[in-house]
């Protein structure tokens, strides 16, 4: 497609049948019979040209367009955007759509082709999968029409430059957001927690369902219903729960497109959620150098928007994180015994002993549960098979870090320390089993 003049763009239809009339004229200079044959197809192609023109740009009616966006973008998930377009011609169109995606997804040639009736609509939706937090700017939506003749084609621009927030994954908070009152966990990839004892409060006796314990049968009210009836029990209510993410230099790697931080960010979103539908309170604030967007654990209906809007504000800010500070930030401030879900990275057990000793003094006070992560790229590697001396030796160093992760989780334990070694992918569900282990075996 080619501009010709404003917005007229000539069309490979036109070019193809140029070629063939140039080639003819060249021919008939060999038979000179033809000539007169091509000399009418060029005067055709003109006049067919200016029936084009005048279909496009001055009968009645034009293509419209439009860009539906979420008001938000859940990042790390597949949001899906849509784009109508209309044919307000009396002809049938033929349109290429073209979207100017934010710079972010580094996408240049996204287009969409369609046929259109006269006065008919059509919805098209694709799918944008952000890896960031941030603004997102659209650019122009830009339409290509062209009429049966296909000769010329008429450029809409449609000045949709619009601009949408991508937040922390507000969809897996969606997904996860009725497991805190369901019997049927597995579903979701979470384990059935055994409850330790009956130490919690008695809350009414219910009809039994797939999934409960049957251990807490009450044979009385069976006998009575003629049919399987359960105590149900009520957990501790009001036990403060923080997420504490550590965003200095060592949660800038990146995982399929995402961050470690954004990895605890999207887990901390939806552990915040299920807490609060336990009916604890949930915080959260994270720290490196300093500590920084606090929230402070409540039980009340803004917490949620509140813990939101500050975990989309926070950024890696590339230092050496400093545990001293956080240590002595957690005595300081938090005087009630609460679930500590730590976030952070430790490669080698040396960056373990470093900070072990403030680990340990917080976990006499504290449940603390060390979250970090297994580096799935190097798993990978390892598990190639060598061809060379060269991939030997590298799969062995691989193979040492690998082995590295497991030696700090066993380190961790011996010193009574609440431990979690996760893919990334598998983060927020194996914070969700931690925490509702820590609730079933009244841990707090």
């Amino acid at each position: 497609m080619k501009r010709f003049f404003g917005h007229i763009y000539l069309q490979q239809r036109f070019f193809t049948v140029l070629v063939c009339i140039i080639v003819g004229f060249l021919l008939s200079y060999i038979f000179e019979e033809i000539y007169g044959v091509f000399k009418i197809l060029f005067f055709a192609l003109v006049l067919l040209l200016l029936v084009d023109y005048l279909l496009l740009f001055t009968s009645k009616g034009k293509v419209v367009a439009n860009r539906i966006l979420p008001d938000k973008l859940s990042n790390g998930d597949a949001n899906p955007i849509q784009i109508s377009i209309t044919n307000n011609y009396l002809f049938h169109t033929r349109s290429k759509i073209i979207d100017e995606l934010p710079f972010q997804f580094q996408k240049r040639d996204f287009k969409l082709s369609c046929s259109l009736k006269r006065g008919d609509t059509r919805l098209f939706e694709y799918m944008l999968r952000p890896t960031e937090r941030g603004v997102y700017a659209f650019g122009h939506l830009i339409v290509f029409t062209a009429s049966p003749i296909g000769l010329l084609a008429r450029r809409y621009r449609y000045n949709t430059s619009d601009e949408v927030p991508v937040y922390p994954s507000f969809l897996q908070l969606r997904k996860y957001d009725l497991i805190a009152f369901t019997n049927r966990l597995h579903e979701y990839g979470l384990k059935k927690i055994r409850r330790i004892g009956h130490t919690m409060e008695f809350e009414q006796i219910k009809e039994y369902v797939q999934g409960d314990d049957i251990r807490n049968i009450n044979w009385k009210a069976t006998a009575k219903k003629s049919q399987l009836m359960v105590n149900q029990y009520q957990d501790e209510k009001s036990q403060p729960i923080y997420s504490i993410i550590d965003k200095g230099r060592v949660m800038k790697m990146p995982f399929e497109g995402l961050s470690l931080l954004d990895y605890a960010i999207n887990a901390t979103l939806v552990i915040s959620n299920i807490a609060l539908k336990k009916q604890d309170k949930a915080g959260m604030f994270a720290f490196s150098n300093k500590i920084e967007n606090r929230v402070v654990a409540e039980r009340r209906n803004s917490q949620m928007n509140l813990i939101l809007e500050t975990l989309y504000n926070l950024r890696t800010n590339f230092v050496e994180s400093d545990f001293s500070r956080l240590y002595v930030d957690v005595k300081r401030n938090l005087n009630q015994r609460s679930l500590l879900l730590l976030y952070t990275n430790f490669e080698t057990l040396d960056a373990l002993y470093r900070q072990m000793g403030y680990l340990q003094t917080m976990a006499k006070q504290h449940l603390l549960v060390v979250i970090f992560f297994e580096n799935t790229e190097l798993d990978l590697f390892a598990d190639k098979k060598a061809e060379s001396t060269q991939q030997i030796f590298e799969q062995t160093i691989a193979e040492k870090f690998v082995y590295e992760k497991k030696l700090i989780v066993n380190e961790l334990r011996k010193h009574g320390i609440q431990t979690i070694l996760t893919k990334p992918e598998d983060l927020t569900i194996n914070t969700i089993n931690k925490y509702l282990e820590v609730k079933a075996r009244g841990m707090i």
